[in-house]
Protein backbone atom coordinates (compact mmCIF):
# COMPACT_ATOMS: atom_id res chain seq x y z
CA UNK A 1 0.00 0.00 0.00
CA UNK A 2 0.84 3.67 0.08
CA UNK A 3 2.59 5.46 2.92
CA UNK A 4 4.19 2.39 4.48
CA UNK A 5 0.91 0.53 4.96
CA UNK A 6 0.14 -3.03 3.92
CA UNK A 7 -2.80 -5.46 3.89
CA UNK A 8 -2.60 -9.03 5.15
CA UNK A 9 -4.81 -11.70 3.54
CA UNK A 10 -5.21 -15.38 4.31
CA UNK A 11 -4.96 -17.75 1.33
CA UNK A 12 -7.30 -20.68 0.91
CA UNK A 13 -10.30 -21.77 -1.09
CA UNK A 14 -11.90 -18.41 -0.28
CA UNK A 15 -9.13 -15.84 0.41
CA UNK A 16 -10.08 -13.21 2.97
CA UNK A 17 -8.44 -10.00 4.13
CA UNK A 18 -7.39 -9.98 7.80
CA UNK A 19 -6.70 -6.26 8.12
CA UNK A 20 -4.25 -3.45 7.52
CA UNK A 21 -1.10 -2.40 9.41
CA UNK A 22 1.90 -0.09 9.15
CA UNK A 23 5.52 -1.02 8.52
CA UNK A 24 7.64 -1.11 11.67
CA UNK A 25 4.76 -1.71 14.08
CA UNK A 26 3.72 -4.95 15.78
CA UNK A 27 0.28 -5.74 14.37
CA UNK A 28 -2.25 -8.31 15.51
CA UNK A 29 -4.70 -10.00 13.16
CA UNK A 30 -7.45 -12.61 13.48
CA UNK A 31 -8.29 -11.63 17.07
CA UNK A 32 -4.67 -11.90 18.16
CA UNK A 33 -3.99 -15.34 16.63
CA UNK A 34 -1.48 -13.79 14.22
CA UNK A 35 1.21 -11.30 15.26
CA UNK A 36 3.37 -9.72 12.58
CA UNK A 37 6.03 -7.03 12.54
CA UNK A 38 7.33 -5.98 9.13
CA UNK A 39 10.64 -4.15 9.61
CA UNK A 40 10.83 -2.75 6.07
CA UNK A 41 9.10 -3.06 2.70
CA UNK A 42 11.36 -2.30 -0.25
CA UNK A 43 8.84 -2.67 -3.05
CA UNK A 44 6.50 -0.54 -5.16
CA UNK A 45 2.83 -0.14 -4.30
CA UNK A 46 0.54 -3.13 -5.00
CA UNK A 47 3.46 -5.56 -4.76
CA UNK A 48 2.52 -8.91 -3.22
CA UNK A 49 4.54 -11.16 -0.92
CA UNK A 50 3.78 -14.68 0.28
CA UNK A 51 4.39 -15.44 3.96
CA UNK A 52 4.59 -19.05 5.09
CA UNK A 53 4.29 -19.96 8.78
CA UNK A 54 6.40 -23.02 9.54
CA UNK A 55 5.77 -25.21 12.53
CA UNK A 56 8.44 -24.95 15.20
CA UNK A 57 9.41 -28.62 14.84
CA UNK A 58 9.72 -28.38 11.05
CA UNK A 59 11.78 -25.17 11.28
CA UNK A 60 14.16 -26.80 13.80
CA UNK A 61 14.41 -29.89 11.62
CA UNK A 62 15.20 -27.78 8.54
CA UNK A 63 17.94 -25.89 10.37
CA UNK A 64 19.35 -29.12 11.82
CA UNK A 65 19.48 -30.75 8.38
CA UNK A 66 21.51 -27.84 7.00
CA UNK A 67 23.83 -27.47 10.00
CA UNK A 68 26.89 -29.65 10.54
CA UNK A 69 29.44 -29.52 13.40
CA UNK A 70 32.89 -31.10 13.21
CA UNK A 71 35.99 -30.92 15.40
CA UNK A 72 39.00 -29.27 13.78
CA UNK A 73 42.52 -30.73 13.77
CA UNK A 74 41.64 -34.05 15.36
CA UNK A 75 44.49 -36.57 15.29
CA UNK A 76 44.82 -40.14 16.49
CA UNK A 77 44.03 -40.09 20.19
CA UNK A 78 44.07 -36.25 20.35
CA UNK A 79 41.36 -33.62 20.62
CA UNK A 80 41.77 -29.89 19.97
CA UNK A 81 38.44 -28.83 21.41
CA UNK A 82 37.86 -26.50 18.42
CA UNK A 83 34.61 -26.92 16.50
CA UNK A 84 33.77 -25.81 12.97
CA UNK A 85 30.10 -25.02 12.30
CA UNK A 86 28.92 -25.23 8.68
CA UNK A 87 25.51 -24.07 7.46
CA UNK A 88 24.24 -24.37 3.89
CA UNK A 89 21.36 -22.60 2.22
CA UNK A 90 20.31 -20.45 -0.74
CA UNK A 91 20.33 -17.06 1.11
CA UNK A 92 23.79 -15.66 1.95
CA UNK A 93 22.50 -13.15 4.55
CA UNK A 94 20.30 -15.77 6.21
CA UNK A 95 23.27 -18.16 6.46
CA UNK A 96 25.48 -15.52 8.11
CA UNK A 97 22.81 -14.36 10.58
CA UNK A 98 21.70 -17.88 11.49
CA UNK A 99 25.22 -19.18 12.01
CA UNK A 100 26.21 -16.18 14.18
CA UNK A 101 23.02 -16.68 16.19
CA UNK A 102 23.79 -20.37 16.73
CA UNK A 103 27.31 -19.56 17.95
CA UNK A 104 26.10 -16.76 20.27
CA UNK A 105 23.36 -18.96 21.69
CA UNK A 106 25.84 -21.74 22.36
CA UNK A 107 28.13 -19.30 24.17
CA UNK A 108 25.27 -17.85 26.24
CA UNK A 109 24.00 -21.28 27.24
CA UNK A 110 27.51 -22.31 28.24
CA UNK A 111 27.81 -19.30 30.57
CA UNK A 112 24.40 -20.05 32.01
CA UNK A 113 25.40 -23.63 32.68
CA UNK A 114 28.53 -22.42 34.49
CA UNK A 115 26.47 -20.10 36.76
CA UNK A 116 23.53 -22.48 37.25
CA UNK A 117 24.55 -23.38 40.84
CA UNK A 118 25.01 -19.72 41.74
CA UNK A 119 21.57 -18.92 40.34
CA UNK A 120 19.96 -21.65 42.42
CA UNK A 121 21.73 -20.44 45.61
CA UNK A 122 20.70 -16.85 44.86
CA UNK A 123 17.11 -17.89 44.38
CA UNK A 124 17.14 -19.69 47.74
CA UNK A 125 18.74 -16.75 49.61
CA UNK A 126 16.48 -14.17 47.96
CA UNK A 127 13.54 -16.21 49.16
CA UNK A 128 14.90 -16.45 52.73
CA UNK A 129 15.93 -12.79 53.21
CA UNK A 130 12.39 -11.28 53.45
CA UNK A 131 11.30 -13.99 55.89
CA UNK A 132 14.37 -13.37 58.13
CA UNK A 133 13.77 -9.63 58.09
CA UNK A 134 10.18 -10.18 59.26
CA UNK A 135 11.30 -12.61 61.97
CA UNK A 136 13.94 -10.11 63.20
CA UNK A 137 11.40 -7.33 63.44
CA UNK A 138 8.99 -9.58 65.35
CA UNK A 139 11.74 -10.72 67.77
CA UNK A 140 12.81 -7.15 68.50
CA UNK A 141 9.23 -6.05 69.12
CA UNK A 142 8.69 -9.01 71.47
CA UNK A 143 11.86 -8.21 73.49
CA UNK A 144 11.02 -4.52 73.81
CA UNK A 145 7.46 -5.25 74.95
CA UNK A 146 8.65 -7.69 77.63
CA UNK A 147 11.28 -5.26 78.96
CA UNK A 148 8.70 -2.49 79.11
CA UNK A 149 6.27 -4.71 80.95
CA UNK A 150 8.88 -5.83 83.47
CA UNK A 151 10.35 -2.32 83.87
CA UNK A 152 13.82 -3.55 82.78
CA UNK A 153 15.55 -6.76 83.81
CA UNK A 154 19.29 -7.00 84.53
CA UNK A 155 21.08 -10.02 83.06
CA UNK A 156 23.80 -11.84 84.94
CA UNK A 157 27.10 -12.74 83.38
CA UNK A 158 25.89 -16.33 83.04
CA UNK A 159 22.84 -15.18 81.11
CA UNK A 160 24.99 -13.02 78.79
CA UNK A 161 27.30 -15.98 78.12
CA UNK A 162 24.30 -18.18 77.31
CA UNK A 163 23.04 -15.63 74.80
CA UNK A 164 26.44 -15.48 73.07
CA UNK A 165 26.57 -19.29 72.88
CA UNK A 166 23.05 -19.38 71.43
CA UNK A 167 24.07 -16.90 68.73
CA UNK A 168 27.17 -18.94 67.83
CA UNK A 169 25.29 -22.24 67.72
CA UNK A 170 22.39 -20.89 65.68
CA UNK A 171 24.80 -19.23 63.23
CA UNK A 172 26.59 -22.52 62.73
CA UNK A 173 23.31 -24.35 62.32
CA UNK A 174 22.15 -21.78 59.77
CA UNK A 175 25.39 -22.16 57.82
CA UNK A 176 24.89 -25.93 57.80
CA UNK A 177 21.37 -25.48 56.46
CA UNK A 178 22.72 -23.42 53.53
CA UNK A 179 25.31 -26.08 52.82
CA UNK A 180 22.67 -28.80 53.05
CA UNK A 181 20.55 -26.94 50.48
CA UNK A 182 23.53 -26.86 48.09
CA UNK A 183 24.42 -30.53 48.67
CA UNK A 184 20.81 -31.60 48.13
CA UNK A 185 21.04 -30.27 44.54
CA UNK A 186 23.98 -32.56 43.76
CA UNK A 187 23.85 -35.58 46.10
CA UNK A 188 21.39 -37.89 47.77
CA UNK A 189 21.20 -38.13 51.61
CA UNK A 190 23.25 -41.36 51.43
CA UNK A 191 26.33 -39.58 50.03
CA UNK A 192 29.29 -39.46 52.49
CA UNK A 193 29.55 -35.64 52.33
CA UNK A 194 25.83 -35.35 53.01
CA UNK A 195 26.09 -37.81 55.93
CA UNK A 196 29.02 -35.84 57.46
CA UNK A 197 27.00 -32.62 57.35
CA UNK A 198 24.05 -34.33 59.04
CA UNK A 199 26.33 -35.57 61.84
CA UNK A 200 27.65 -32.04 62.45
CA UNK A 201 24.10 -30.74 62.48
CA UNK A 202 22.98 -33.32 65.07
CA UNK A 203 26.01 -32.46 67.27
CA UNK A 204 25.18 -28.72 67.25
CA UNK A 205 21.52 -29.42 67.96
CA UNK A 206 22.58 -31.52 70.99
CA UNK A 207 24.72 -28.64 72.34
CA UNK A 208 21.81 -26.27 71.81
CA UNK A 209 19.52 -28.56 73.76
CA UNK A 210 22.06 -28.72 76.62
CA UNK A 211 22.28 -24.93 76.62
CA UNK A 212 18.51 -24.69 76.81
CA UNK A 213 18.63 -26.92 79.90
CA UNK A 214 21.12 -24.56 81.59
CA UNK A 215 18.91 -21.57 80.83
CA UNK A 216 16.01 -23.34 82.52
CA UNK A 217 17.92 -23.12 85.83
CA UNK A 218 17.90 -19.28 85.72
CA UNK A 219 15.17 -17.17 87.36
CA UNK A 220 11.97 -17.01 85.33
CA UNK A 221 12.29 -13.35 84.34
CA UNK A 222 15.86 -13.80 83.20
CA UNK A 223 14.90 -16.97 81.28
CA UNK A 224 12.33 -15.03 79.26
CA UNK A 225 14.74 -12.15 78.61
CA UNK A 226 17.48 -14.59 77.60
CA UNK A 227 15.17 -16.42 75.15
CA UNK A 228 13.82 -13.20 73.60
CA UNK A 229 17.28 -11.64 73.42
CA UNK A 230 18.60 -14.88 71.89
CA UNK A 231 15.90 -14.75 69.21
CA UNK A 232 16.86 -11.17 68.35
CA UNK A 233 20.60 -11.78 68.29
CA UNK A 234 20.41 -15.05 66.40
CA UNK A 235 17.96 -13.76 63.81
CA UNK A 236 20.01 -10.61 63.31
CA UNK A 237 23.21 -12.63 62.85
CA UNK A 238 21.54 -14.96 60.37
CA UNK A 239 20.00 -12.04 58.47
CA UNK A 240 23.34 -10.26 58.19
CA UNK A 241 24.97 -13.50 57.05
CA UNK A 242 22.32 -13.96 54.34
CA UNK A 243 22.82 -10.43 53.09
CA UNK A 244 26.56 -10.92 52.94
CA UNK A 245 26.12 -14.23 51.12
CA UNK A 246 23.76 -12.59 48.62
CA UNK A 247 26.31 -9.92 47.80
CA UNK A 248 29.06 -12.51 47.38
CA UNK A 249 26.96 -14.61 45.00
CA UNK A 250 25.89 -11.60 42.96
CA UNK A 251 29.52 -10.60 42.53
CA UNK A 252 30.38 -14.20 41.59
CA UNK A 253 27.53 -14.34 39.05
CA UNK A 254 28.63 -11.08 37.43
CA UNK A 255 32.14 -12.44 37.05
CA UNK A 256 31.15 -15.87 35.69
CA UNK A 257 32.54 -16.66 32.22
CA UNK A 258 32.10 -19.81 30.15
CA UNK A 259 34.74 -22.15 28.84
CA UNK A 260 33.64 -21.52 25.24
CA UNK A 261 35.03 -18.77 23.00
CA UNK A 262 33.97 -17.76 19.49
CA UNK A 263 37.14 -17.72 17.41
CA UNK A 264 35.77 -16.45 14.06
CA UNK A 265 32.51 -14.91 12.93
CA UNK A 266 30.45 -16.59 10.21
CA UNK A 267 32.02 -16.28 6.77
CA UNK A 268 30.02 -17.01 3.60
CA UNK A 269 31.89 -18.65 0.75
CA UNK A 270 32.34 -16.79 -2.51
CA UNK A 271 31.36 -19.65 -4.81
CA UNK A 272 28.21 -21.79 -4.44
CA UNK A 273 28.76 -25.35 -3.25
CA UNK A 274 25.56 -26.72 -4.81
CA UNK A 275 24.58 -27.60 -7.43
CA UNK A 276 27.99 -28.67 -8.71
CA UNK A 277 27.23 -28.62 -12.40
CA UNK A 278 30.44 -30.20 -13.75
CA UNK A 279 30.16 -33.08 -11.30
CA UNK A 280 26.44 -33.52 -12.03
CA UNK A 281 27.08 -33.55 -15.79
CA UNK A 282 29.91 -36.04 -15.38
CA UNK A 283 27.93 -38.32 -13.09
CA UNK A 284 24.84 -38.05 -15.29
CA UNK A 285 26.91 -38.98 -18.35
CA UNK A 286 28.47 -41.96 -16.60
CA UNK A 287 25.15 -43.05 -15.11
CA UNK A 288 23.38 -42.66 -18.45
CA UNK A 289 26.03 -44.74 -20.18
CA UNK A 290 25.87 -47.42 -17.51
CA UNK A 291 22.08 -47.53 -17.65
CA UNK A 292 22.13 -47.75 -21.44
CA UNK A 293 24.67 -50.57 -21.40
CA UNK A 294 22.74 -52.34 -18.66
CA UNK A 295 19.53 -51.96 -20.62
CA UNK A 296 21.13 -53.44 -23.73
CA UNK A 297 22.62 -56.30 -21.71
CA UNK A 298 19.32 -57.07 -19.95
CA UNK A 299 17.41 -56.88 -23.21
CA UNK A 300 19.93 -59.22 -24.79
CA UNK A 301 19.58 -61.68 -21.92
CA UNK A 302 15.79 -61.57 -21.93
CA UNK A 303 15.39 -61.57 -25.71
CA UNK A 304 16.51 -64.93 -27.04
CA UNK A 305 14.76 -64.60 -30.40
CA UNK A 306 16.31 -65.85 -33.67
CA UNK A 307 18.76 -63.28 -35.05
CA UNK A 308 20.59 -64.99 -37.92
CA UNK A 309 19.47 -67.56 -40.53
CA UNK A 310 22.27 -69.86 -39.45
CA UNK A 311 20.41 -70.55 -36.19
CA UNK A 312 17.48 -72.02 -38.12
CA UNK A 313 19.68 -73.90 -40.52
CA UNK A 314 21.65 -75.46 -37.66
CA UNK A 315 18.31 -76.71 -36.33
CA UNK A 316 17.71 -78.53 -39.64
CA UNK A 317 15.31 -75.97 -41.12
CA UNK A 318 16.33 -74.49 -44.50
CA UNK A 319 15.85 -70.71 -44.76
CA UNK A 320 14.11 -69.83 -48.02
CA UNK A 321 14.26 -66.06 -47.49
CA UNK A 322 15.25 -63.35 -45.05
CA UNK A 323 12.82 -60.45 -45.38
CA UNK A 324 14.18 -57.15 -44.03
CA UNK A 325 12.09 -54.84 -41.87
CA UNK A 326 10.49 -52.35 -44.22
CA UNK A 327 9.89 -48.71 -43.30
CA UNK A 328 7.24 -48.52 -46.00
CA UNK A 329 5.45 -51.51 -44.51
CA UNK A 330 5.23 -49.73 -41.14
CA UNK A 331 3.20 -47.01 -42.84
CA UNK A 332 0.69 -49.62 -44.12
CA UNK A 333 0.04 -51.09 -40.65
CA UNK A 334 -2.91 -49.82 -38.62
CA UNK A 335 -4.42 -50.90 -35.32
CA UNK A 336 -7.89 -52.47 -35.20
CA UNK A 337 -9.89 -53.37 -32.11
CA UNK A 338 -13.15 -55.31 -32.09
CA UNK A 339 -15.68 -55.14 -29.31
CA UNK A 340 -14.97 -58.69 -28.17
CA UNK A 341 -11.20 -58.13 -28.01
CA UNK A 342 -9.39 -56.62 -25.01
CA UNK A 343 -6.48 -55.16 -26.95
CA UNK A 344 -6.12 -53.68 -30.40
CA UNK A 345 -4.09 -55.60 -32.97
CA UNK A 346 -2.06 -54.53 -35.97
CA UNK A 347 -3.39 -55.34 -39.45
CA UNK A 348 -2.01 -54.82 -42.96
CA UNK A 349 -4.06 -52.12 -44.74
CA UNK A 350 -2.44 -52.32 -48.19
CA UNK A 351 -0.16 -54.43 -50.41
CA UNK A 352 3.51 -53.43 -50.15
CA UNK A 353 4.46 -55.13 -53.42
CA UNK A 354 1.98 -52.86 -55.20
CA UNK A 355 2.71 -49.65 -53.29
CA UNK A 356 6.54 -49.99 -53.20
CA UNK A 357 7.67 -52.64 -55.70
CA UNK A 358 11.33 -51.64 -55.32
CA UNK A 359 11.34 -51.91 -51.53
CA UNK A 360 13.96 -54.27 -50.10
CA UNK A 361 11.23 -56.45 -48.57
CA UNK A 362 9.60 -56.83 -52.01
CA UNK A 363 12.94 -57.78 -53.50
CA UNK A 364 13.42 -60.42 -50.81
CA UNK A 365 9.97 -61.88 -51.57
CA UNK A 366 10.89 -62.07 -55.27
CA UNK A 367 13.79 -64.23 -54.24
CA UNK A 368 11.37 -66.37 -52.22
CA UNK A 369 9.16 -66.73 -55.32
CA UNK A 370 12.11 -68.14 -57.24
CA UNK A 371 13.01 -70.56 -54.47
CA UNK A 372 9.43 -71.74 -54.18
CA UNK A 373 9.21 -72.42 -57.91
CA UNK A 374 11.82 -75.13 -57.61
CA UNK A 375 10.65 -76.37 -54.21
CA UNK A 376 7.07 -76.94 -55.39
CA UNK A 377 8.08 -78.80 -58.52
CA UNK A 378 8.45 -81.93 -56.41
CA UNK A 379 5.14 -81.43 -54.63
CA UNK A 380 1.95 -83.33 -55.34
CA UNK A 381 -0.12 -80.12 -55.65
CA UNK A 382 0.21 -76.36 -56.05
CA UNK A 383 -0.87 -75.47 -52.53
CA UNK A 384 1.37 -73.48 -50.17
CA UNK A 385 0.62 -73.08 -46.47
CA UNK A 386 2.13 -70.07 -44.65
CA UNK A 387 2.12 -70.46 -40.88
CA UNK A 388 4.08 -69.42 -37.80
CA UNK A 389 4.74 -70.44 -34.19
CA UNK A 390 2.74 -67.58 -32.63
CA UNK A 391 0.81 -64.44 -33.49
CA UNK A 392 2.43 -61.22 -34.70
CA UNK A 393 5.22 -62.81 -36.77
CA UNK A 394 4.02 -61.41 -40.14
CA UNK A 395 2.35 -64.47 -41.73
CA UNK A 396 -0.36 -62.42 -43.42
CA UNK A 397 2.18 -59.86 -44.65
CA UNK A 398 4.26 -62.65 -46.26
CA UNK A 399 1.19 -64.37 -47.75
CA UNK A 400 -0.36 -61.20 -49.23
CA UNK A 401 2.83 -59.81 -50.76
CA UNK A 402 4.10 -63.20 -51.98
CA UNK A 403 0.75 -63.69 -53.73
CA UNK A 404 0.97 -60.21 -55.27
CA UNK A 405 4.52 -60.77 -56.53
CA UNK A 406 3.60 -64.15 -58.03
CA UNK A 407 0.57 -62.57 -59.73
CA UNK A 408 2.74 -59.76 -61.11
CA UNK A 409 4.90 -62.50 -62.65
CA UNK A 410 1.91 -63.78 -64.65
CA UNK A 411 0.61 -66.51 -62.35
CA UNK A 412 -3.01 -66.92 -61.34
CA UNK A 413 -2.94 -66.88 -57.52
CA UNK A 414 -5.68 -67.60 -54.98
CA UNK A 415 -5.06 -66.26 -51.47
CA UNK A 416 -7.07 -68.00 -48.73
CA UNK A 417 -7.50 -66.62 -45.21
CA UNK A 418 -7.92 -69.84 -43.23
CA UNK A 419 -7.72 -68.10 -39.86
CA UNK A 420 -11.46 -68.01 -39.24
CA UNK A 421 -10.95 -66.71 -35.70
CA UNK A 422 -8.83 -63.57 -36.11
CA UNK A 423 -7.93 -63.44 -39.78
CA UNK A 424 -7.45 -59.94 -41.18
CA UNK A 425 -6.24 -60.63 -44.73
CA UNK A 426 -9.27 -58.75 -46.16
CA UNK A 427 -7.96 -55.45 -44.74
CA UNK A 428 -5.06 -55.53 -47.22
CA UNK A 429 -7.55 -55.30 -50.09
CA UNK A 430 -10.01 -52.95 -48.41
CA UNK A 431 -12.72 -55.62 -48.18
CA UNK A 432 -14.98 -57.04 -45.48
CA UNK A 433 -14.58 -60.24 -43.54
CA UNK A 434 -18.05 -61.70 -44.24
CA UNK A 435 -18.96 -63.85 -47.24
CA UNK A 436 -15.81 -65.86 -46.92
CA UNK A 437 -14.43 -69.30 -46.05
CA UNK A 438 -16.70 -69.98 -43.07
CA UNK A 439 -19.83 -69.33 -45.20
CA UNK A 440 -18.45 -71.64 -47.95
CA UNK A 441 -17.66 -74.49 -45.56
CA UNK A 442 -20.99 -74.00 -43.80
CA UNK A 443 -22.86 -74.44 -47.11
CA UNK A 444 -24.40 -70.96 -47.06
CA UNK A 445 -22.52 -69.70 -50.14
CA UNK A 446 -20.87 -71.21 -53.21
CA UNK A 447 -17.27 -71.06 -54.41
CA UNK A 448 -17.86 -68.32 -56.98
CA UNK A 449 -19.62 -66.20 -54.36
CA UNK A 450 -16.72 -66.18 -51.89
CA UNK A 451 -13.87 -65.65 -54.35
CA UNK A 452 -13.10 -61.93 -54.67
CA UNK A 453 -10.92 -60.13 -57.22
CA UNK A 454 -8.21 -57.73 -56.06
CA UNK A 455 -6.75 -54.66 -57.72
CA UNK A 456 -3.83 -56.79 -58.93
CA UNK A 457 -4.45 -58.77 -62.09
CA UNK A 458 -4.28 -62.50 -61.48
CA UNK A 459 -4.66 -62.25 -57.68
CA UNK A 460 -7.94 -63.37 -56.09
CA UNK A 461 -8.62 -63.95 -52.42
CA UNK A 462 -11.09 -65.60 -50.04
CA UNK A 463 -11.77 -63.78 -46.75
CA UNK A 464 -12.22 -65.64 -43.46
CA UNK A 465 -15.97 -65.02 -43.25
CA UNK A 466 -18.00 -64.63 -40.11
CA UNK A 467 -16.42 -66.19 -37.01
CA UNK A 468 -17.90 -69.71 -36.62
CA UNK A 469 -18.23 -71.54 -33.29
CA UNK A 470 -16.21 -74.54 -34.60
CA UNK A 471 -13.39 -73.46 -37.00
CA UNK A 472 -11.29 -76.62 -36.56
CA UNK A 473 -14.25 -78.91 -37.28
CA UNK A 474 -15.11 -76.98 -40.45
CA UNK A 475 -11.55 -77.39 -41.72
CA UNK A 476 -11.77 -81.17 -41.20
CA UNK A 477 -14.86 -81.53 -43.42
CA UNK A 478 -14.83 -82.83 -46.97
CA UNK A 479 -16.01 -79.39 -48.13
CA UNK A 480 -12.63 -77.87 -47.32
CA UNK A 481 -10.84 -80.58 -49.35
CA UNK A 482 -13.18 -80.01 -52.29
CA UNK A 483 -12.54 -76.27 -52.04
CA UNK A 484 -8.76 -76.77 -52.17
CA UNK A 485 -9.09 -79.18 -55.10
CA UNK A 486 -11.23 -76.70 -57.00
CA UNK A 487 -8.87 -73.86 -56.25
CA UNK A 488 -5.87 -75.91 -57.33
CA UNK A 489 -7.55 -76.59 -60.68
CA UNK A 490 -8.49 -72.96 -61.33
CA UNK A 491 -5.28 -71.30 -60.18
CA UNK A 492 -1.56 -71.82 -60.66
CA UNK A 493 -0.85 -71.24 -56.96
CA UNK A 494 -3.02 -71.45 -53.84
CA UNK A 495 -1.56 -69.70 -50.77
CA UNK A 496 -3.27 -70.52 -47.45
CA UNK A 497 -2.72 -68.21 -44.47
CA UNK A 498 -3.31 -70.17 -41.24
CA UNK A 499 -3.57 -69.47 -37.49
CA UNK A 500 -0.43 -69.91 -35.31
CA UNK A 501 0.72 -73.49 -34.88
CA UNK A 502 1.18 -73.35 -31.11
CA UNK A 503 -2.16 -71.62 -30.48
CA UNK A 504 -4.66 -73.94 -32.21
CA UNK A 505 -4.65 -77.16 -34.29
CA UNK A 506 -5.95 -75.53 -37.49
CA UNK A 507 -2.49 -75.31 -39.10
CA UNK A 508 -1.92 -79.06 -38.64
CA UNK A 509 -5.29 -79.85 -40.28
CA UNK A 510 -4.63 -77.52 -43.21
CA UNK A 511 -1.00 -78.64 -43.64
CA UNK A 512 -2.10 -82.23 -44.20
CA UNK A 513 -3.79 -81.10 -47.42
CA UNK A 514 -0.97 -78.83 -48.67
CA UNK A 515 2.18 -80.21 -50.28
CA UNK A 516 4.37 -77.29 -49.27
CA UNK A 517 4.56 -75.67 -45.82
CA UNK A 518 6.70 -72.69 -44.84
CA UNK A 519 7.15 -71.49 -41.26
CA UNK A 520 7.57 -67.75 -40.63
CA UNK A 521 9.80 -66.69 -37.69
CA UNK A 522 10.19 -63.06 -36.68
CA UNK A 523 13.61 -61.55 -36.02
CA UNK A 524 14.40 -61.34 -32.25
CA UNK A 525 10.82 -62.36 -31.36
CA UNK A 526 10.54 -66.11 -31.78
CA UNK A 527 13.10 -68.14 -29.79
CA UNK A 528 14.67 -71.09 -31.54
CA UNK A 529 13.05 -73.54 -29.12
CA UNK A 530 9.64 -72.12 -30.01
CA UNK A 531 10.32 -72.64 -33.72
CA UNK A 532 11.49 -76.21 -33.08
CA UNK A 533 8.39 -76.93 -30.99
CA UNK A 534 6.15 -75.68 -33.80
CA UNK A 535 7.98 -77.90 -36.34
CA UNK A 536 7.64 -80.97 -34.07
CA UNK A 537 3.92 -80.32 -33.59
CA UNK A 538 3.38 -80.17 -37.35
CA UNK A 539 5.51 -83.26 -37.95
CA UNK A 540 3.49 -85.14 -35.31
CA UNK A 541 0.39 -84.41 -37.43
CA UNK A 542 2.14 -85.69 -40.56
CA UNK A 543 3.01 -82.26 -41.98
CA UNK A 544 6.53 -81.78 -43.33
CA UNK A 545 7.91 -78.27 -43.07
CA UNK A 546 9.87 -77.43 -46.21
CA UNK A 547 11.69 -74.47 -44.71
CA UNK A 548 11.47 -71.17 -42.88
CA UNK A 549 11.24 -67.47 -43.64
CA UNK A 550 13.04 -65.06 -41.30
CA UNK A 551 10.86 -61.93 -41.28
CA UNK A 552 11.46 -58.32 -40.15
CA UNK A 553 15.23 -58.64 -40.25
CA UNK A 554 17.00 -55.57 -38.81
CA UNK A 555 20.37 -54.51 -40.09
CA UNK A 556 22.92 -54.64 -37.25
CA UNK A 557 26.52 -55.73 -36.76
CA UNK A 558 25.61 -58.91 -34.89
CA UNK A 559 23.42 -60.25 -37.75
CA UNK A 560 26.08 -59.85 -40.46
CA UNK A 561 23.19 -58.95 -42.76
CA UNK A 562 23.41 -56.51 -45.66
CA UNK A 563 21.12 -55.47 -48.42
CA UNK A 564 20.75 -52.67 -50.95
CA UNK A 565 21.95 -52.01 -54.44
CA UNK A 566 24.92 -54.02 -55.69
Amino acid sequence: GEGGRYTLSLDGETPRALGEARVGELARFAEGDIELRVAALEAPAEAEFTLVKHRRASAIRDLGDRLSVAEVGVGRGTSTGMLRLTLTGPDRDEIRRSLDAVAETFLTQNVRRQSAEIEQSLAFLEEQAPELRTQLRAAEDSLNEYRAAQHSVDLTSEAQAAIEQFVALDSQLNELEFREAELAQRYTPNHPAYQSLLRQKRHLEAERAALNARVDDLPEAQQEVVRRTRDVEVTQAIYVNVLNRLQELQVARAGTIGNVRIIDDAEVGAAPIEPRKPRIVMLATLLGGMLAMSGVAVRGLLNRGVEVPEQLEEAGLPVYATVPLSDEQKKLVRRVKHRRERQAREVVSDVLAERAPTDTASEALRGLRTSLHFAMLEGRDNRLMITGPGPGVGKSFIAVNLGAICAQAGQRVLLVDADMRKGHLHHAFGGRSDSGLSELLGGRQGLDEVIRHSRIDGLDYVARGMVPPNPSELLMTAGFSRFLDAGGERYDLVIVDTPPVLAVTDAAVIGAQCATTLLVARFQVNPLREVQLAVRRLETAGVTVKGAILNAMVRKAATRYGYGYY
